[in-house]
């Protein structure tokens, strides 16, 4: 009898940890498995067998397919000249851009925010030289600059023309936001299935200064996915207490094309990985069996001409499926980006679509690409040419932004502005050929169809000049001086973006992808609309994630992938978290029913005098005097 308890008990056990972890166990399909702590951080993998017998060819060259063509060269020890990269632009980096466009100006379609614990991004970089000073890694460079000069902001919020929105660091929830919010946390994946935050989240919360400070920081609408919003907050909950000033944030010297692309790019030449630009890949033939799927043959396009590359199961393929910037248009200072929603071949939701149509579990791209109404917002890169301008910008951010150290700290939100303006100026310079006496910086609003405070126009129907008018307007420049300068002391590049928030519509378990699906010999899904277990897209993190996966399950790598951080399982975070939403106050200064306030004085004599009452005084879960 204790046998049979004892095994059922192990296989309970084997299943629980398999789910949790999205551990492939021995005899399974492949052998990727995570890790934590820094035995298996720091260790060096044997070469994989007959790794010399196999190419790869990775279609895209943004952060993902970058990625997984690092790993493949450091830790799967395939000879560069057998890795192939296929990209359709004539420049690598995908969203990751910042460019000096001839004839337009410097373009950042967006911006990234770090992680401390972005687990795979930090064990990539270690190993990528910087570009700037010899001796040393990426992360050597950015861990230096976070260090010396540590991310806060000094103004997380504006109204009424560039006064002070004090939110002060609050987040403003009452008590009923804060159970609607925890409500959402304890749900269950499957019951948040195509579900929208909406569902889940009254006027409660979406009136507080959490939703400001959440949608605006993450992008998000009240009619994404409530799945998403949950798994945001688990992920993050170890930061939680820094969203209302960022100083959970840390940020790259320059854009993120020069500060973590172009280090890439250089580091895969110099092991003479391949290049191919102006390469569409149109679409990918498959065998599919009852067991088993082998990607067979790449169709592809360059100069107008159609050829194929055939596979065996020494072929790897690695493919990114969709694409958050794809159909981006660029305006100028005096014309407005261009609405294009038309998805055309050899792009990556049209790829997509065609590999989804051979089987279902290669996902369903429609889920995220069909409603661009419900997926695009706007930026806009603003470049300043004199002193003007950054007068105000000092006046908000109370700091020098020539000193070369954080300027904003992050977006500063216009409360009441009709598009939900937020705009930042990063360290400077932005790009290393920025001319001295000129910021760069960012701009963005989340409603790109309603009419601006000042200019009365939607934001796409808005040239450069007319969104910085609209921005000047709510830093509190006098309106007779407003046009003059958005004309003469500013230039400003709008961006529209129909698919930018596509990974937040609201989709089941099986919308996106494996990063490996069941079954995969040969291939496997990188970047933003694969699925890998308790990750968070829209993060460097996730692209990195899936690429490193996808690499080491492919070629059965004997190392550790890093576990996601556990932070939600740590209830040092948990209690924090919890008091830090409601603004510090302690749960037994909570509003209850007469039978909810029994059940908490019953359960604090319980805990009377010991290590639990201790823990939770500590982080003022409880007050001192209970």
């Amino acid at each position: 009898m204790y046998k049979i308890s004892t095994n059922l008990l192990f296989c309970l056990l084997h299943k629980i940890i398999k789910s949790r972890y999205n551990i492939r166990c021995k005899g399974g399909d492949k052998d990727m498995y995570y890790g934590s702590g820094n035995y298996e951080a720091f260790a060096n993998p044997k070469k994989p067998v007959d790794v010399d017998k196999k190419s790869a060819y990775l279609i895209g060259s943004g952060l993902a397919a970058l990625a997984a063509a690092c790993f493949l060269v450091r830790d799967g020890k395939m000879q560069g000249k057998n890795v192939h990269i296929l990209e359709k632009d004539k420049i690598a980096g995908g969203a990751c851009d910042g460019y000096l466009y001839d004839g337009l100006g410097y373009v950042m379609r967006g911006g990234r925010e770090m992680d401390n614990h972005f687990e795979c991004m930090w064990d990539l970089f270690r190993s990528i030289p910087s570009i700037e000073t010899e001796g040393v890694s990426v992360l050597d460079e950015y861990y230096w600059l976070n260090k010396e000069d540590p991310n806060y902001s000094l103004m997380r919020a504006t109204v009424n023309r560039g006064e002070d929105a004090h939110t002060d660091k609050k987040f403003g929830l009452s008590d009923k936001a804060a159970m609607e919010i925890m409500h959402l946390f304890f749900t269950p994946d499957e019951e948040l299935y195509d579900k929208k935050i909406t569902d889940y989240f009254s006027d409660e919360v979406l009136n507080s200064n959490f939703w400001l400070y959440w949608r605006t920081m993450f992008a998000f609408e009240n009619w994404h996915s409530a799945l998403e919003m949950k798994l945001y907050i688990k992920r993050f909950i170890h930061h939680i207490g820094g969203l209302p000033d960022f100083t959970a944030l840390r940020f790259t010297k320059y854009n993120q094309y020069e500060s973590m692309i172009l280090p890439m790019v250089e580091y895969l030449k110099a092991h003479d990985v391949c290049f191919h630009f102006n390469t569409k890949v149109e679409d990918i033939e498959f065998e599919i069996g009852k067991y088993q799927k082998i990607a067979k043959s790449i169709i592809i396009s360059k100069d107008g001409e159609k050829s194929s590359i055939d596979l065996t199961e020494n072929d790897l393929v690695f493919v990114t499926n969709g694409g958050c910037v794809e159909n981006s248009t660029l305006g100028s200072q005096n014309e407005p980006a261009k609405m294009d929603f038309e998805l055309r071949e050899g792009g990556g939701w049209d790829l997509w679509r065609k590999i989804a149509s051979r089987d279902s579990s290669f996902g369903n791209p429609d889920k995220f690409c069909s409603s661009p109404e419900l997926t695009n917002w706007m930026s806009a890169t603003v470049t300043t040419l004199d002193e003007k301008i950054p007068e105000y910008v000092r006046k908000i951010c109370k700091r020098d932004p020539f000193s070369g150290k954080v300027v904003t700290g992050g977006i500063v939100t216009v409360k009441d502005s009709n598009w939900l303006l937020s705009w930042t100026f990063n360290r400077q310079p932005q790009f290393r050929s920025q001319p001295k006496g000129e910021l760069v910086g960012w701009i963005y609003g989340l409603f790109s169809n309603v009419p601006g405070n000042y200019v009365k126009k939607p934001m796409r129907q808005c040239s450069g000049k007319e969104i910085c008018m609209e921005w000047l307007y709510h830093l509190g420049v006098l309106e007779n001086q407003i046009e003059t300068l958005a004309k003469h002391s500013a230039n400003t590049i709008p961006c529209m973006m129909p698919y930018i928030d596509a990974f937040f519509m609201p989709r089941n378990g099986t919308d996106r992808p494996k990063v490996v699906p069941d079954g995969a010999v040969n291939f496997a899904f990188l970047g933003q609309f694969a699925e890998t277990k308790r990750d968070t897209i829209f993060t460097t993190e996730y692209s990195i994630r899936t690429a490193m996966e996808a690499v080491y399950t492919l070629l059965n790598v004997d190392r550790a992938v890093p576990e996601v951080w556990g932070s939600v399982y740590d209830i040092r975070d948990l209690l924090n978290a919890t008091v830090k939403l409601r603004d510090g106050k302690p749960i037994t200064d909570m509003e209850l029913g007469f039978k909810e306030k029994i059940a908490l004085k019953e359960a604090l004599k319980a805990i009377k005098g010991t290590d639990i009452e201790k823990l939770l005084k500590e982080y003022n879960v409880i007050g001192k005097d209970v």
